[in-house]
C-alpha cells in the first residue's frame, strides 16, 4: 500500500515592526522557566552602543556563546511566535558579503512540523533510502583524515555511550539518527534554504547567520540543534514546503527548551585549545 502524500504546509506572513522602547533586556543568564518568554521588545543596550561594554556585558555575551550546545531532547513547552521573530530579528544583523543576506527560513510548529517529520521519516525508513535520496552538496569530506576523523568518531561514541548504545547495535543507532527528523521533539523546527545562484562565500555568510540564531536563542534560555541530516531528503522537503526551484536546503534546526532530565543533554563536546589552531605573528 502506498503511503499517502503529505499535505503541503500552510504559511502565514507577518511584518516585523522593530523594537519598542523600554528597559534593557541584555541579560543572558537562564531565567526560571516561568519567566523565560521575553517580550518582542529588544531595546538598545547603552553599554553596547558606545562600543565600551562593561565586564557584566562581556560575561553575558561570552556565556551565551559558550553555553550553546547541540541539544537532542526537548521539552514540549511551546515557544511563542514573538520569541522566534525576535531571535530572527537579532540574527538578521549577521554580516554578509556586500550585504547580500542569502538566508531564507521556514518556521514549522504544530501540525506543519509533524507532517514534515512524517514525510521525511517515511523516506528515511524506505529500504532504498540511500540510493533514492542523496544530499545536494557534500557536508562532510569523501575521504576522512585525522584529526577530523578522530574527533567525529569520539563525539559519536560519546553520545552513544551516554545512551547505552553499543558499537554493534546498528538498529538503535539508526533509531537515534531518525530522531533528527522529529526535530528531537522540539516544538519548533526550522528549515534554512539558499538561492542556488549563490557561491561558496555566501555559505560562509550563512554560517554566521546560523550562529547568530543559536546564540540569540541561548540568550533567551532556549536551546537549538543544527541538523545537516535533513539535506539528504531535500526533495521531500522542497515538495512539502512548495519551495521555489531556485532554492536548496542548507540544513534544519531544532529550537525549544532543553529537557534537563535527558541523559544525552549532558554531553559537552571537547574543543581544541587556542594554541592548537592559532599562530600569533608580530
Amino acid at each position: 500500500m502506498r503511503a499517502r502524500s503529505p499535505r503541503k504546509a500552510t504559511s502565514s506572513t507577518s511584518t516585523w515592526t522593530g523594537t519598542r522602547a523600554g528597559r534593557c533586556r541584555c541579560r543572558l543568564r537562564c531565567a526560571p522557566r516561568s519567566s523565560r518568554s521575553p517580550s518582542m521588545s529588544l531595546p538598545e543596550c547603552p553599554a553596547m552602543s558606545d562600543r565600551h561594554p562593561g565586564p557584566d556585558e562581556v560575561a553575558w555575551v561570552d556565556r551565551a556563546i559558550t553555553s550553546r550546545r547541540s541539544i537532542r531532547a526537548f521539552l514540549p513547552t511551546p515557544v511563542a511566535r514573538a520569541d522566534i521573530e525576535v531571535i530572527l530579528d537579532v540574527a538578521r544583523r549577521a554580516p554578509s558579503g556586500s550585504n547580500t543576506q542569502p538566508w531564507r527560513v521556514y518556521v514549522l510548529t504544530g501540525e506543519s512540523k509533524a507532517r514534515l517529520s512524517e514525510a521525511v521519516g517515511q523516506a528515511y525508513d524506505h529500504p532504498d533510502a540511500d540510493t533514492r535520496h542523496r544530499e545536494e552538496y557534500p557536508y562532510y569530506p569523501r575521504t576522512w583524515v585525522d584529526p577530523y576523523q578522530g574527533r567525529r568518531r569520539k563525539v559519536g561514541w560519546d553520545l552513544y555511550g551516554l545512551l547505552g548504545i553499543g558499537r554493534t547495535e546498528k538498529a538503535r543507532m539508526r533509531a537515534q539518527h531518525a530522531r533528527n527528523f522529529r526535530f528531537f521533539d522540539a516544538p519548533v523546527g526550522l528549515i534554512f534554504t539558499i538561492d542556488r545562484v549563490m557561491e561558496q562565500g555566501s555559505w560562509l555568510d550563512y554560517g554566521m547567520f546560523l550562529e547568530a540564531v543559536m546564540v540569540a536563542a541561548r540568550a533567551r534560555g532556549l536551546d537549538t540543534c543544527p541538523q545537516a541530516a535533513f539535506t539528504q531528503f531535500h526533495r521531500v522537503i522542497a515538495e512539502y514546503l512548495s519551495m521555489p526551484s531556485e532554492e536548496m536546503v542548507v540544513c534544519g534546526m531544532s529550537l525549544g527548551y532543553a529537557d534537563p532530565d535527558a541523559i544525552e543533554n549532558t554531553l559537552v563536546t571537547e574543543r581544541a585549545p587556542v594554541a592548537e589552531f592559532t599562530r600569533f605573528l608580530e
